[in-house]
């Protein structure tokens, strides 16, 4: 009874501060399925990835806050329906509802033949912005957890190098803590200019940040994307 009861005062604590969260208000005015939406628009304005007439892949997309972020960004007057210059692919395990101008699919992206699906769709065109919101199902058991965030990030980058545009950018999601720094070094073996990012969205108590990695390594990368984010300081091998 004892457990219950502290159950249930953790939930009741959780549901009060979700509903008294600014971005969650936010969200609900402006129309956005979830307060994720200003964790990308942080990191979109910071590094000035996202821009008309791209190709982006947004894997772990549901429940969809991430792709109607991109399809304003890409549409005139940051519209939520209507004309779409760009192209927006999501991707996730679970239902998506419909947004205007975005292609979904639906699938486990560790499984070769989602990831297959993902690449025909995209018909040879380069990717110029792969975003990953992927996370797994915690356990608790920190270095399960950690190896299991650390495989999907790594399906992520694999993705990223054969599909990224040269002076593309990868989004990738993950927590500090266990194998946090290896995962960096990853990025930077990967990537000419690396940058961690925590939005103001994310919980203050979540260990949740995300790494950008933009300009692939063994290739001259040019354009704005690249000079963009070397304005500001960045985390470089």
């Amino acid at each position: 009874m004892k457990i219950k009861s502290k159950s249930k005062k953790i939930n009741k604590a959780w549901l009060n501060d979700h509903l008294n969260d600014p971005y969650v208000k936010m969200a609900q005015r402006e129309g956005y399925r979830a307060r994720a939406a200003y964790k990308l628009k942080e990191i979109d304005e910071t590094l000035r990835l996202i821009r008309p007439g791209q190709v982006v892949v947004d894997l772990g997309a549901a429940p969809g806050a991430w792709s109607q972020y991109l399809r304003r960004r890409f549409a005139p007057a940051g519209a939520a329906a209507g004309a779409l210059d760009g192209t927006i692919i999501a991707l996730d395990l679970l239902p998506f509802e419909a947004i205007e101008g975005v292609q979904f699919i639906q699938g486990d992206f560790r499984e070769e033949a989602v990831a297959q699906q993902l690449s025909d769709l995209l018909a040879g065109r380069p990717v110029d912005v792969l975003l990953s919101d992927m996370a797994p199902n915690l356990s608790g058991i920190e270095s399960s957890d950690a190896a299991r965030m650390a495989h999907l990030i790594e399906l992520a980058l694999e993705f990223a190098q054969t599909h990224l545009r040269t002076e593309g950018a990868l989004v990738c999601k993950m927590f500090h803590g266990s194998g946090y720094s290896q995962l960096v070094k990853l990025f930077k073996q990967h990537f000419r200019v690396v940058k961690p990012i925590k939005p103001k969205a994310s919980r203050d108590k979540s260990a949740e940040t995300f790494l950008v990695g933009v300009g692939l390594k063994g290739v001259q990368a040019a354009g704005a994307v690249l000079a963009g984010v070397q304005s500001g300081p960045v985390s470089g091998s």
